[in-house]
């Protein structure tokens, strides 16, 4: 089955998840699932990502960019376009596409909602709605450089070939956590970014 087909049937129906307790029962990626209870849910900031698949002729690509290097949180990172989720958003979906138009300047007319991953859990306090979104060629770009110090697309395919996953571990107060790093030409995804990722490899296999 083409890799397109497959990731809409196995997005189809599905639903953003927002609730802290279903941590230890699904719902969250199992990369962050420990940070579940270190989290008081007031003290949990909700915040939404656009997983943007570039549906280029020669196969998806995933589009992402490099946060900026004097950002308080998660500076320099690899990530997805993204952001909190504020008081005039209506859903998840609505806060992933305006700070995706805000950040990079992709418009939302350009995206196809296909379904939404796991939430996953950040040690900065953020509970993210992963928004994975079929993306037509013909966008143009304006990064917020105040955010967004460049972007760019790596192959789906080479994103979800585990002989690129490696694993290393950190030490952090609730215990020994495994985190991912996926590897492409002189980029690496990690953190949060790469546990995203493999929701999407674990959904796919």
């Amino acid at each position: 089955m083409e890799l397109k087909q497959r990731i809409q049937e196995r997005l189809k129906g599905t639903r953003p998840n927002l609730d802290l307790s279903q941590a230890r029962t699904g719902g969250i990626t199992v990369e962050s699932a420990h940070l579940a209870d270190r989290m008081p849910p007031e003290r949990v900031r909700p915040a939404a990502v656009l997983v943007p698949l570039i549906d280029r002729p020669d196969g998806l690509t995933v589009l992402f960019t490099e946060r900026a290097a004097h950002l308080k949180n998660h500076a320099g990172q690899v990530s997805f376009p993204g952001g909190r989720i504020e008081e005039q958003d209506a859903s998840p979906l609505n806060a992933a596409l305006r700070e995706t138009e805000e950040e990079i300047g992709l418009a939302r007319e350009f995206v196809q909602v296909l379904g939404y991953l796991e939430s996953h859990l950040v040690f900065t306090g953020f509970h993210v709605v992963p928004v994975v979104g079929l993306v037509r060629p013909g966008f143009s770009l304006k990064l917020d450089e105040k955010e967004v110090a460049g972007v760019f697309e790596a192959p789906l395919i080479h994103l979800l070939d585990a002989t690129h996953h490696t694993t290393r571990t950190r030490d952090t107060p609730g215990g020994t956590v495994h985190i991912y790093d996926i590897v492409y030409g002189d980029k690496s995804v990690w953190g949060a970014t790469a546990g995203m990722m493999m929701s999407l490899y674990r959904l796919l296999k």
